[in-house]
C-alpha cells in the first residue's frame, strides 16, 4: 500500500472533484433521484458526509468510535440509513456546507493518525491509508450515482489507482456478500490507468486473469455498471466468474445496474 499523505492527496482531490459538481446545482437538482432505488442527490450526499463523520471519529476519538458502533442497534446498514434524516431535510445550501465541514475534519482526522497506528472500525481496525482508500471508492460510487442521475461526465484521474487497489486487496467481498466460499487462486489484475500507465497486480503466472480499462474496473467494483457495460475481460473460469460478482464494499451487494442501463449517458 502506498504511503498515507499520497492517498490523503488522492482522496481530497476525488472528493473536491465532486464538490466542484455539488456547487453547481440548482436546488430542484438536490431533489432529483438517483439509480440507487429511493436515494436522491441529497440522500447519496448525505451518506458521503456521515461516513467522512464516522471516519473522522475513529481516527480522532477511538474510544468514541467504539461506543458509538456498540451503540448499534439492527446492524451498521440500517444504521447510516437512518442517519440519514440527519441530512435530507437539511436544504441544499446547509447540507453542501455539512458534506464540506465532515469530509475535511475527516481527512485531517486521518492524516493525523501516526505512522503505524491503526484506526478501529466496523470488522477490525485498519490502517489510516486503507480507510482512506476505502473513502476514495464510497466517494467514486456514490458521486458516480450523482453523475449518473444530472447525466455529467465523469472527470477521469489516476487519482482511481487506490480505488483499485482497494478493490484487489477486498477481492473476496463479493462472495462474503453471498455467502460463497472464495476459490484457492489468486488473479493476476492488469488495468489501463487513463493516462496510459498499467497498473499491474498479482502474480505474473497466474492463470486466472482480470484486464481492461481501470476506470471500467471501478465502475464494475462499486457496482456502477453492468460487466456487459464494462471494457474488463477475464481469463479462467475463475476470474470470468468474479466479474459477476465484483465488489468492493462489505454488505448486501444490492440488485447492482442493468445491462444497457445508461446507454446514452455521458461517460
Amino acid at each position: 500500500m502506498s504511503e498515507l499523505p499520497n492517498v490523503i492527496e488522492d482522496l481530497t482531490a476525488e472528493s473536491a472533484a465532486l464538490d466542484r459538481i455539488l456547487a453547481g446545482l440548482a436546488a430542484p437538482q438536490w431533489a432529483e433521484q438517483t439509480p440507487a432505488p429511493g436515494w436522491t442527490v441529497a440522500h447519496q450526499v448525505g451518506h458521503l458526509a456521515f461516513m467522512f463523520r464516522i471516519a473522522g471519529l475513529a481516527a480522532s476519538d477511538p474510544d468514541a468510535f467504539r461506543a458509538m458502533t456498540a451503540s448499534i442497534k439492527g446492524g451498521f446498514n440500517q444504521a447510516v440509513n437512518a442517519a440519514l434524516a440527519e441530512y435530507v431535510v437539511l436544504s441544499p445550501a446547509e447540507l453542501l456546507a455539512r458534506w464540506r465541514e465532515e469530509r475535511a475534519a475527516g481527512i485531517r482526522a486521518l492524516s493525523a493518525v501516526p505512522a503505524g497506528q491503526v484506526v478501529p472500525w466496523l470488522v477490525r481496525p485498519l490502517p489510516p491509508e486503507i480507510l482512506a482508500s476505502a473513502g476514495i471508492m464510497e466517494t467514486f460510487a456514490h458521486g458516480q450515482d450523482i453523475l449518473d442521475a444530472l447525466e455529467i461526465p465523469r472527470e477521469s484521474a489516476d487519482r482511481l489507482k487506490y480505488l483499485v487497489l482497494f478493490a484487489v486487496l477486498t477481492w473476496d467481498f463479493g462472495y462474503q456478500a453471498r455467502g460463497l466460499t472464495p476459490p484457492d487462486v489468486q488473479f493476476r489484475y492488469e488495468l489501463t490507468a487513463p493516462s496510459g500507465e498499467l497498473w499491474a497486480y498479482g502474480p505474473e503466472s497466474a492463470d486466472q486473469r482480470i484486464t481492461g480499462a481501470a476506470l471500467d474496473f471501478c465502475l464494475l467494483v462499486t457496482r456502477r455498471r453492468h460487466r456487459d457495460d464494462c471494457d474488463v475481460t477475464a481469463v479462467g473460469p475463475d476470474a470470468d466468474a468474479w466479474l459477476d460478482i465484483a465488489q468492493a464494499y462489505r454488505g448486501p451487494a444490492g440488485p447492482g445496474r442493468r445491462p444497457g442501463q445508461f446507454a446514452g449517458v455521458p461517460a
